[in-house]
């Protein structure tokens, strides 16, 4: 006999095998202990969570010749016939490689014979988003009145592709994600079956490279054995999936905590001998703060023994959470930068000689402190103009008369909402969006309309108009419109404009060349700063 791979080996037979999904197989036995199974079922979740494995238990168990409270008995001639594949009248699909009209055309035609040796046709379609535009339309009336003798299936990780006709027609199932307890406690039982020896560090890893998924872990497990050694330990787990070193994440993250440049740059030099990617290196990091957050609000972490616990705990306690906060932040842009560039080393280790960097830190936080004054002080003007107070009095002559002219501006032109009330309806967004904006400025809203001049309204669909910033939006003018507030208030007076309610849009207008200059400047300016070489490579 063949090899079988693990997760097909440990595959649950039974509802009360499966791990993590308690609240749908309750469901779905008492459905068939009182007789009442649905005609369509629509199984969503994320990727080895038990969705095609439920729809198999459910199949048999509808058809079962001994069913026992809700459970097929896998003994009689059906269940049987069902796990060995011979039985016809349960038929799997594969929707990713047979998503045409012609194909579910077929179905529609064999739905109207009866089961040759079960009670129930069963269709299971897997996969069922990838289903063509006219293979859902020739599914529909099929789905809503089936004969009596058939049932459909349907699994997916991706529920919003389907039409609503299709999702209205079905009783709807979410798998969740599956805990790492859960996960944990089935890997030591297929451990135990398999005379696999994994540590339980071992396992807790496993569990948290899985995301939730119970197949994804058996195949990571699977992987741990195929050298022919089943001692698993966590240094294993990690060689295999290229995971550094936790001693090198430690002290990365505490050189770039205590702002050591040579330290770090000596750790990353290392790990990158190693052959360990770029990605895993920052993801690894950004997942050791993280877990450093945790530590400084008493949260629980298993994944660590207790001597990397002990070294944990002493680096939060030289760090703030805000901080640590920040560094997230900063490294998880940086990840995303790394992305779409083709200089990753030479970015990655300018942003970690960035973080390491006190100075630079400090410019950060003066310059977050000097947004923060300027917003502060601008708000403190639209709230006296708002008032009606005007600009106070000073002693030179100018300032005075400019003052009574923008008093008077305010006391003469503040409008109201019916102003602008209907005067986008059944017309452009370009003809009213000028009036919008000279609006705040009338108002005293001096953020919004400074922060909105020579922008361009465009209607994206019936509910939503996009803002078009034909110069681009700067970090501090996107801050600003950002502002739940300012938003809500700018959506609000397009609302009324259109007669409607509206969404809005922020749309960045600037060319990507130019974004692109502008960051390779910026990069070459910081790389020129601290010595480092420096070439872009087309």
């Amino acid at each position: 006999m063949g090899y079988t791979a693990l997760y097909r080996k440990f595959r649950p037979q039974t509802f009360s095998e499966m791990v993590g999904q308690e609240h749908i197989t309750r469901t779905l036995r008492n459905q068939i202990i009182a007789n009442r199974v649905g005609h369509a079922y629509l199984f969503n979740g994320g990727r080895g969570t038990g969705k095609t494995t439920s729809a198999k238990v459910l199949a048999r168990a509808i058809n079962c010749l001994n069913p026992k409270d809700g459970e097929p008995c896998n003994e009689c001639e059906i269940c049987k016939a069902a796990l060995n594949g011979s039985l016809t009248d349960i038929v799997e699909m594969d929707a990713a490689s047979n998503n045409s009209v012609e194909d579910i055309r077929s179905i529609r035609e064999e739905v109207n014979f009866l089961p040759t040796k079960a009670k129930y046709r069963v269709y299971i379609i897997d996969e069922v988003h990838m289903l063509s535009q006219g293979a859902f339309n020739a599914l529909l009336k099929t789905l809503e009145e089936p004969p009596e003798h058939v049932k459909f299936i349907l699994a997916t990780t991706e529920p919003q592709k389907l039409p609503a006709t299709i999702l209205s027609r079905c009783q709807r199932f979410d798998f969740k994600r599956i805990s790492n307890e859960d996960i944990i406690k089935r890997l030591e039982i297929v451990c135990k079956e398999s005379n696999i020896n994994a540590t339980k560090q071992a396992l807790n890893i496993i569990a948290s490279l899985s995301e939730g998924a119970m197949r994804d872990a058996l195949s990571i497990l699977e992987r741990c054995v195929q050298d022919g050694e089943n001692d698993i330990d966590e240094d294993k787990i990690k060689e295999l999936v290229g995971i550094p070193k936790l001693t090198y994440i430690h002290g990365i993250t505490k050189s770039i905590i205590e702002y050591n440049i040579d330290e770090a740059m000596e750790n990353i030099t290392k790990v990158l001998d190693e052959g360990k990617d770029l990605n895993n290196l920052l993801w690894e990091i950004i997942k050791y703060i993280k877990d450093i957050l945790m530590v400084k609000t008493n949260q629980k972490l298993t994944i660590y023994n207790d001597k990397d616990f002990e070294k944990l705990s002493q680096l939060s306690s030289t760090v703030s959470k805000e901080r640590a906060i920040n560094l997230i932040s900063e490294l998880s842009k940086l990840e995303n930068d790394i992305k779409n560039s083709t200089q990753r080393l030479i970015l990655f280790q300018a942003g970690i000689i960035r973080l390491c960097d006190k100075d630079s830190n400090s410019d950060n936080n003066n310059g977050e402190k000097n947004n923060q004054d300027i917003y502060s002080r601008l708000e403190k003007i639209e709230n006296y103009l708002r008032s009606g107070g005007g600009i106070p009095k000073q002693t030179n002559s100018y300032t005075k008369k400019t003052s009574t002219k923008i008093n008077n501006t305010v006391d003469n032109k503040t409008i109201n909402t019916s102003e602008i009330e209907g005067i986008g309806k059944n017309k452009k967004p370009a003809q009213y969006w000028k009036n919008i904006v000279d609006n705040f400025k009338r108002t005293g809203k001096i953020m919004l309309y400074t922060n909105l001049l020579n922008t361009n309204a465009t209607e994206i669909n019936d509910m939503t108009i996009g803002i078009e910033f034909l110069n681009g939006i700067t970090p501090f003018g996107k801050a600003v419109l950002e502002k739940p507030e300012n938003k809500k208030e700018i959506s609000n007076q397009v609302t009324i404009a259109c007669g409607k309610e509206m969404f809005i849009k922020y749309i960045d207008m600037k060319p990507e060349d130019d974004k692109q200059n502008n960051e390779e400047k910026e990069l070459s300016n910081f790389a020129n700063e601290f010595d480092i070489p420096f070439d872009v490579i087309e």
